[in-house]
């Protein structure tokens, strides 16, 4: 869907290009990549409910949306299927959001004079692919954590001591810090556990190495949060859904 928008010109997804995953599975998890989150677009959607056996429909506002969080992954969880989503896209006036991660440094790196919906898509899924392992070759489910947000009082005293940390001011006077960023220094990129690792170019992926259990992996992100609290006092939550 997020191609064919930009095949067609329409804005305000293009920066979810090469996001592994189904339409209807979009909305569960709130997806978002490099500033944008699908709540961003969508306007209502429908469900099937497994318990009233009736197909329902919601709003935007009513579907709790988090970051990485919604009602489907709460009150709701496990309990629908959705069928369908209608999603607000734009062909004028939009704004594109390259500010976060290394979009604008790509864009200029090819000196990009005009955006549009399709440079930007090309421009993410190079910078994806550089840095992502394939889940069609290597086993894996994408960002195995949140980026955690924390107190302005924290982020200063990290800052501190590391100048070059990657975060963002959040709207509550907070900071979300990149979790990836902070497991890296941990040194802890291409750390094996058994069958598990941590991906050598993106250490908020955990791969499957060699024949990985699921106890293995979860294992392995028990390491990789102990680490980050014990150097950082930043406690990780899982993005991934553990049943």
């Amino acid at each position: 869907i997020v191609m064919w928008a930009v095949d067609n010109n329409w804005n305000g997804i293009e920066n979810l290009a090469l996001i592994p995953g189904t339409v209807g599975a979009a909305p569960i998890q709130n997806i978002g990549a490099y500033g944008v989150e699908l709540k961003d677009v969508l306007q209502n959607l429908k469900f099937y409910h497994f318990d009233t056996k009736k197909i329902e429909a919601l709003d935007n506002k009513n579907c709790s949306f988090g970051y990485r969080d919604s009602i489907f992954k709460k009150v709701l969880k496990n309990k629908v299927f959705i069928t369908e989503i209608i999603l607000k896209l734009r062909k004028k006036n939009h704004l594109y959001k390259t500010d976060y991660g290394s979009i604008k440094e790509e864009l200029q790196k090819q000196n990009v004079q005009q955006l549009s919906p399709k440079m930007i898509a090309e421009t993410v899924i190079k910078i994806r692919q550089n840095k992502l392992p394939d889940p069609k070759k290597t086993g894996n489910a994408g960002s195995f954590f949140k980026n955690p947000e924390v107190s302005a009082e924290l982020f200063m005293k990290i800052k501190e001591k590391y100048p070059d940390i990657i975060a963002f001011p959040t709207e509550n006077n907070q900071y979300k810090l990149a979790a990836g960023w902070l497991i890296e220094h941990c040194q802890l990129k291409g750390y094996a556990h058994k069958g598990a690792a941590v991906h050598t170019k993106q250490a908020l992926v955990i791969i499957n190495q060699n024949n990985a259990k699921g106890e293995d992996i979860l294992e392995l992100s028990k390491i990789m949060s102990d680490k980050v609290f014990e150097k950082f006092n930043v406690k990780l939550e899982p993005e991934v859904n553990i049943f």
